[in-house]
């Protein structure tokens, strides 16, 4: 009888008698073939199902591709989307108001933008400061006729009327306690 040679002899780890068969191959690939037939043999007998994503979408009436025809799943331009998210969000108003004190100048002249801003918009008032109070009493005249112009760009009785604000003025007031009705430090005009 011949001498088994030293591959025949290799050791097995202790622990791995439970695996060890006769006809053990001790690198491990019969074991590791063992696995993937079983495994094989176990996914072939087992019925496939759709994930429950696919299973909803088929439920809710949702076709499985688009098709020929453009459809809502597929690639939308950027300017159809962000008309889509400014309309379903109510955010029409705001950006036509916010376009028009970017275009201020444009709207309401140069002279009369060089000497007055728009501050603020809400509840159809649009409140404007100017740098004197000259060109206050100015833009109070010409309010029926910015009301008019703004209303023309931003659509019929969005603006209801103008508030004019002066420029802001230094305070006389200073400390805890105050007279009504005072004209400031008579001391100081000399």
């Amino acid at each position: 009888m011949a001498e088994p040679s030293e591959s025949e002899h290799e050791e097995v780890p202790e622990g791995a008698e439970f695996w060890a068969a006769p006809d053990h191959d001790a690198s491990g690939l019969d074991l590791a073939r063992a696995i993937s037939k079983a495994t094989a043999g176990a996914a072939s007998t087992a019925p496939r199902r759709k994930p429950k994503s696919l299973r909803r979408l088929r439920r809710s009436g949702v076709p499985k591709s688009s098709g020929a025809h453009p459809d809502e799943r597929d690639p939308q331009l950027l300017d159809s989307t962000m008309g889509r998210l400014v309309s379903d969000l109510g955010w029409a108003l705001d950006l036509k108001v916010h376009s028009v004190f970017g275009r201020w100048p444009a709207i309401v002249g140069d002279e009369v933008a060089q000497h007055c801003t728009p501050i603020a918009f809400a509840d159809g008032k649009l409140t404007v400061r100017t740098d004197s109070t000259a060109w206050a009493t100015q833009l109070r005249l010409l309010a029926p006729t910015l009301v008019r112009r703004l209303n023309e760009e931003l659509g019929h009785g969005t603006v209801v009327v103008i508030e004019v604000e002066g420029p802001h003025l230094p305070s006389w007031r200073k400390g805890r306690f105050s007279t009504r009705d005072g004209r400031g430090p008579r001391d100081t005009y000399g």
